[in-house]
């Protein structure tokens, strides 16, 4: 008895929830009120020195806004590239930068003109050089130097194309003329360097940097989609909420058949399975080869091949009888176990109809967790937006041993590098700088990063205290409702926040330090495998009489298998860890709202409570969750079936859906949005299971059900459990 700590002893003052209590884990609330403050005063730094319309507007190759109000730039808010065939170059998906020269514009060419024709036309018509100098760096008043000094001084492009706007950029206006790729009507032009080009090649180059700009271009389409159906979107997510609502209520009446209808189907689906593996056996009979075993076939990657075997189906047809012989004993030997359970979810749903204001609670959680996450979001973004603009060196052919180097855009064609590697330009990369600030940036936004998680599960710890209080102010209710103590969920919750913030950050905090070195892992096998995929270029890349570059490489395989195996033990190994530190805290929150007692206490006292009633807990957890995911499901599907119909436009006669351009992403916002509803308004009912469960535990130890001693659990409950005669309750029912 004493690994399993000692059984709780009758007390005839315990009437629930304990009033008279005080603060604990103080060192650990003063460490996170620290931890706040920190991160308040992170946010104000990276507030002084970030700059969110870095991201927001596209930047010229000076690292200068385009359409930025207040700027020279403000009425140019369209970046133009000098050479597009210069972004077929590998580099661009390096770098993300297109190796050419990039200036902001008001407007895209709309015709077809090289320098060299501005040259020829210009004592005839200076209007060409008019509009052709709009798209050079800075202003010239007249075309009177030699196309090699423009394209050395870099500061008007050899050539313009017909183009269009597209996210904030010039890309070529392509059509399709009887089936053939025309850029303005043509198929051929000079690209102003004595070269003949043609709309496919220009094409190639745009869709390099489309690559990049993908992901906006369907953001857009995305938003419109939104703006159509937010209407739709929202009633689908009211109905989400209703049906939620309906199904908790109705489980005091249909907790039991819906088991009961799950189980038969799960003993009919293994029944079917090994009728199914004997008609198979059976039909193998007599057929060629059919009698080998798997061992004289050995290891085959065809799989239809074993399905010939009769020893197969033989293998199979024994599984899945002895799988039915498991069930069906543990539905014999633990039917009252079962029947507890099920008794316990009907007590739940009568708890939330006692206490209807639990079922507000997930919005409380949402707000926070929307704050929590806006907050780390925009720290993030003025995180990355810090610092003066960087430029790197990237050259067209990404040959250069320069290459990826810093550079100064002033001076850069007057260096030696310029002549050492031609083409290479001097470009911006990003924003950053060389003080203790910004060399620190990534340790700041690993800062932010982990105490958004323990924030985050702060928040839920929260909650699941918060209810926890309320349900097991039910429970300790002699008389129901008429001993609930009036508004017991804001009661409960004004107890975790003045006694207890620091009972729950320690355990969020124990779950932020598991998550966080997953995360790392994460990170780590990321970075390895990149790492990996370089080494194996640098072998595919090495020429014929470098054998031995690719031996070397392959020589630390074994050692590469041995840190993959070791990568996914741990991950493993944190998972289960991190999922039996949730269930762990989950219980000692519970205890920390009846008793007030300190993270470590309540968490000694819940584990063994669960383990001296480790059977029921088994049995608890697998029916409630079963019953839990049923709910959400049922609730998802009806939603999504309907959604899909109008999103389809298949309820012509009914309702006529939208016009849309994605039809899934309304579709899944309205299944996502369904399935967290769901999954709000369970999570209250499986905190309310869980707390109805610790007390019902406490109460078989506390009492006996006699007179002196009565039991706080309903006479149905109590006729489950076969004990003494319950003494006789006024309860509504």
């Amino acid at each position: 008895m004493s690994d399993k700590g000692e059984p709780r002893t009758f007390d005839p003052n315990f009437k629930g929830p304990v009033v008279n209590r005080s603060c604990t884990d103080v060192l650990c609330f003063i460490i996170f009120i620290l931890f706040i403050i920190g991160y308040i005063i992170l946010g104000l730094i990276a507030w002084v020195n970030g700059d969110p319309r870095r991201v927001a507007y596209p930047t010229d190759s000076q690292g200068h806004f385009c359409g930025q109000k207040g700027t020279p730039n403000e009425n140019k808010s369209i970046l133009f590239y000098f050479n597009l065939f210069s972004c077929t170059s590998p580099s661009v998906m390096v770098n993300l930068q297109c190796p050419t020269t990039q200036i902001c514009v008001s407007k895209c060419p709309e015709k077809f003109l090289t320098y060299l024709e501005t040259q020829l036309l210009y004592k005839k018509d200076k209007n060409s050089w008019t509009y052709y100098s709009q798209f050079c760096k800075t202003p010239i008043p007249k075309s009177d130097r030699t196309l090699s000094q423009i394209l050395m001084d870099d500061n008007c492009p050899a050539a313009i194309f017909p183009s269009k706007p597209f996210l904030q950029r010039c890309f070529p206006d392509f059509s399709t003329k009887n089936g053939t790729l025309t850029v303005g009507n043509k198929t051929m032009f000079e690209d102003g360097k004595g070269k003949t080009r043609n709309a496919g090649e220009l094409r190639a180059a745009a869709n390099h940097i489309n690559k990049i700009l993908d992901a906006k271009s369907l953001g857009m389409k995305l938003f419109e989609d939104y703006a159509t159906t937010w209407y739709w979107i929202l009633m689908g997510l009211i109905i989400a909420m209703l049906l939620s609502w309906i199904f908790l209520i109705l489980l005091r009446f249909t907790a039991g058949f819906l088991f009961w209808v799950f189980m038969s189907g799960v003993i009919g689906v293994i029944g079917y399975g090994i009728w199914h593996c004997y008609k198979e056996y059976n039909n193998l009979r007599g057929q060629e080869n059919s009698h080998l075993t798997i061992y004289d076939i050995g290891i085959q990657t065809d799989i239809s091949m074993y399905l010939q075997l009769r020893q197969t189906w033989l293998a199979f047809m024994i599984i899945l009888c002895i799988l039915e012989a498991l069930v069906i004993l543990m539905l014999i030997f633990l039917r009252n176990r079962i029947r507890i359970s099920i008794a316990l979810l009907k007590e739940g749903s009568k708890a939330i109809r006692y206490v209807p204001t639990t079922l507000i609670y997930p919005v409380l959680t949402f707000i926070f967790l929307s704050i929590c996450i806006c907050y780390w979001a925009v720290i993030a973004v003025y995180l990355a937006t810090s610092g003066v603009p960087i430029y790197k060196i990237i050259a067209p052919a990404g040959q250069c041993e320069h290459e990826n180097k810093t550079c100064d855009p002033e001076i850069f064609n007057t260096t030696e590098i310029s002549k050492a590697c031609p083409g290479a330009q001097c470009i911006f990369a990003f924003y950053g700088g060389k003080s203790v600030y910004h060399q620190n940036i990534p340790t700041l936004q690993t800062f932010n990063l982990f105490v958004f998680l323990w924030l985050i599960n702060f928040v839920f710890a929260l909650g699941q205290c918060t209810l926890a209080g309320a349900f097991a102010s039910y429970y300790w209710a002699l008389e129901k409702p008429e001993d609930i103590p009036p508004y017991p969920l804001f009661t409960a919750f004004g107890r975790a926040i003045r006694y207890h913030t620091g009972s729950l950050a320690f355990g969020s905090l124990i779950l932020a330090l598991i998550q966080m070195f997953r995360i790392v892992l994460e990170y780590l096998d990321k970075r390895l495998k990149v790492s990996g995929t370089r080494e194996c270029k640098t072998c595919w890349l090495s020429g014929p009489g470098e054998v031995g570059t690719i031996s070397r490489a392959a020589a630390p395989e074994s050692q590469n298998n041995i840190s993959k195996f070791l990568q996914c033990c741990l991950k493993c190994c944190f998972w289960c860890l991190e999922k039996a530190v949730k269930f762990l805290n989950r219980n000692a929150y519970v205890m920390i709202a009846i008793y007030g007692k300190n993270f470590c206490r309540s968490a000694k006292d819940a584990f063994n409570l669960l383990i001296r009633n480790v059977l029921k807990v088994a049995v608890m957890d697998k029916v409630t969750d079963f019953v839990l995911i049923l709910g959400k499901i049922l609730v998802t599907g009806c939603i999504g079936v309907l959604a899909f119909l109008l999103f389809t436009e298949r309820l012509p006669i009914l309702i006529e859906g939208p016009s849309l351009n994605y039809y899934w992403v309304p579709l899944l916002t309205v299944v996502i949005g369904s399935y967290l509803i769901a999954h709000g308004f369970f999570s209250v009912y499986a905190m309310c299971i869980d707390t109805l469960f610790i007390c019902f535990c406490e109460d078989l130890e506390r009492n006996d059900g006699s007179t002196e001693k009565p039991y706080f659990i309903t006479p149905t409950l109590h006729g489950i459990l076969n004990k003494k005669q319950l003494v006789p309750q006024k309860q509504k029912e």
